[in-house]
């Protein structure tokens, strides 16, 4: 069974996305990233991650332009990526990409479209979250 563990958005400000969920919600900041691919803060309230994404120009990834603020994707912790992918497939949904795995501070993950075009991802292994106390 998938356990649903990540929600990505994108933001035209990082920081203040960022220390807008810090303060209201009281998440922690536990990585940053900077990539070719764009640039991202990921949050956590111990379970799930909420990762910031912001597309400068010259980036790739951005759904309608830098400017624009929304769900980008979501993610799933499995325990076999192939399986899931082929049980992904075989009900209509379809590979998109890979992330690479050397960009520093990116968890490489297999995303997958499903049939109506929404963006999900798929990854052994977990976002990272809150040190458990």
């Amino acid at each position: 069974m998938a356990k649903l563990r990540h929600i990505a958005l994108q933001v035209p400000d990082l920081e203040t996305a960022a220390q807008f969920y810090e303060k209201a919600l009281e998440l922690t900041r536990v990585a940053e990233a900077e990539s070719p691919i764009g640039n991202a803060i990921m949050l956590s309230d111990g379970i799930m991650n909420l990762t910031l994404l912001a597309f400068p120009e010259g980036t790739k990834g951005a759904v309608n332009g830098p400017g624009w603020a929304g769900l980008h994707h979501f993610g799933f912790v499995v325990d076999d990526e192939q399986a899931t992918a082929r049980k992904i497939e075989e009900n209509g949904g379809s590979f998109f990409m890979r992330l690479p795995d050397t960009y520093p501070g990116v968890d490489a993950e297999a995303k997958f479209k499903d049939p109506l075009g929404i963006v999900f991802d798929i990854a052994e292994h977990d976002w990272k979250q809150v040190p458990k106390a």
